[in-house]
């Protein structure tokens, strides 16, 4: 069984799209949602620096963007569950039909500048935790005042606060911790920092048109699947000051039976935890068109299968 994710932002680079603006029709699609939202999609996701592309403004359309880009050039294929991780849960909900890719890039435009606005009122981040065990890390950073805004599994978890509480958290790892690592990204997403940016998006969400998702919908709130779209979409604006259980995504993508994972563009971030807390099943992340064979020989292996 195949699953198809959709990682979160950080995942961007400079230049990144670039490759992918080789493939047939990429360039114009991409020129007409950059068109449908205001914003210059092709500029960012080609020439942008790094400093440019970690706003989130342009971050978070830019990955949605890339996601149904790379999506689409697998071909027609039809997972046995979506999800995505933060952002890429919007890219994971036009794969399931919920939403059109036109709505979804509307929205995540929408969620993009409510976040960005949140994130300009005190200075804040995320950053990462790599190793230590939960029930030591959970009580460390509420010490701290820091929130756990992404519980990832397999050894990560990721702290998000003010400047001055991450600067702390450096300074005062917990127990078993080997290293802090700052994210890409302009704001301490996922708690209540961000409660201004839901009220903006829970307005927006009521002129969506909606429709049930077509295949297996998980929700990184929880782990749960979810059939209603109208629930999907109420959990979308919640999810922005709500922390990300990636861990239990994983653990029913293994219930659901999994044995096969693809990450769109930009992958590499949830191929790396699968492969570390769901060993035996088969990852492809796709970074560069490059990728591609690799993951339609996996696809066909699984139809064959």
């Amino acid at each position: 069984m195949l699953v198809l994710v959709a990682p979160g932002q950080g995942a961007q680079t400079p230049g990144f799209l670039t490759p992918w603006l080789d493939l047939p029709g990429a360039a114009d699609r991409l020129a007409a949602w950059s068109d449908a939202i205001g914003l210059d999609l092709v500029h960012y996701g080609t020439q942008a620096d790094a400093d440019a592309i970690r706003d989130t403004a342009v971050a978070q359309p830019l990955l949605v963007a890339a996601g149904l880009l790379s999506a689409s050039a697998l071909g027609d294929v039809t997972p046995g569950a979506v999800a995505g991780h933060s952002v890429g849960e919007i890219t994971a909900t036009a794969f399931a039909g919920v939403l059109s890719e036109e709505a979804a890039l509307g929205f995540v435009r929408k969620r993009g500048l409510g976040m960005a606005e949140a994130a300009a009122v005190t200075p804040t981040g995320m950053a990462a935790l790599l190793g230590g065990e939960p029930e030591n890390v959970l009580p460390h950073l509420e010490k701290l005042g820091l929130t756990p805004a992404n519980v990832n599994g397999a050894g990560q978890i990721v702290a998000a606060g003010t400047a001055e509480q991450l600067a702390a958290l450096e300074a005062d790892k917990p127990e078993g911790v080997r290293r802090v690592v700052a994210l890409k990204v302009a704001g301490a997403f996922h708690t209540h920092h961000m409660a201004p940016a839901v009220a903006a998006l829970d307005e927006t969400a009521k002129s969506l048109t909606i429709a049930d998702p077509k295949v297996t919908y998980v929700s990184n709130a929880d782990g749960k699947t979810v059939a209603s779209g109208q629930e999907i979409v109420t959990r979308l604006v919640n999810q922005v000051s709500n922390p990300v259980r990636w861990d239990l995504c994983m653990e029913t993508f293994k219930d659901l039976g999994a044995t096969a994972l693809v990450e769109l563009c930009p992958g590499g971030t949830l191929t790396g935890l699968a492969k570390r807390a769901m060993p035996g099943v088969k990852t492809v992340a796709l970074k560069t068109p490059a990728d591609l064979d690799a993951a339609r020989a996996l696809i066909a292996e699984l139809a064959s299968a």
